[in-house]
């Protein structure tokens, strides 16, 4: 099963670290992970923006049209995908600097599972209140900060010292590649590519 580490990530994180260093699955299955995982806030926004409407604060919800909130989806899921793939080339990129020599599937992995309570956190915008949402952001971004620092010495088979290091340098590269990826919305939504908001 695609998502069979799910639940030990959650329960027990460092001995389901072991079993997934264990059992190193292929570049395909956690291509797989991240394709399936990805679709949760995709979906969920999807309806939430179509059905349910946004309540930035006071005021009516916004809703958005079927059309926009596809094209919106659509673009969330691909970003997902790129940043999940980017941030692993980026653990890749870094391992020789704290003497560990992991392949680049062994990098998406410990990628993949780190990404996964941030994009569990989806499941939000169901009831989409924007300080809700923020709130189980924030608890979805320290959880997989979390499983990222605990993570990192036993994937990557390197001491608990370097290992903090290492989990720090990927953090912030993963803060300015999210800060990449918010730009470039920024940049998307004033070329004329943003929301049309539903009448």
């Amino acid at each position: 099963m695609i998502l069979n580490h799910l639940f030990g990530l959650y329960a027990h994180p460092k001995e389901e670290w072991q079993t997934i260093d264990r059992r190193h699955e292929s570049l395909l299955y956690s291509m797989s992970h991240i394709m399936i995982i990805a679709l949760i806030p995709s979906l969920t926004s999807y309806y939430s923006a179509v059905h349910l409407g946004w309540s930035i604060g006071v005021g009516d919800p916004i809703l958005l049209t079927e059309q926009s909130a596809m094209i919106v989806s659509a673009a969330m899921y691909v970003g997902l995908i790129c940043g999940a793939i980017a941030l692993a080339y980026l653990i890749h990129w870094m391992a020789k600097t704290f003497d560990a020599n992991p392949t680049y599937t062994q990098s998406l992995e410990l990628a993949a599972y780190t990404a996964t309570p941030l994009f569990m956190v989806g499941f939000a915008s169901f009831y989409p209140e924007l300080w809700f949402v923020m709130l189980v952001g924030l608890a979805g971004l320290t959880y997989s900060v979390y499983l990222l620092y605990s993570g990192v010495p036993i994937i990557m088979h390197i001491p608990e010292e370097k290992g903090f290091i290492y989990a720090s340098s990927v953090v912030t590269c993963g803060l300015v590649l999210l800060s990449v990826m918010m730009a470039s919305t920024v940049i998307l939504w004033s070329m004329g590519m943003g929301p049309v908001l539903a009448s």
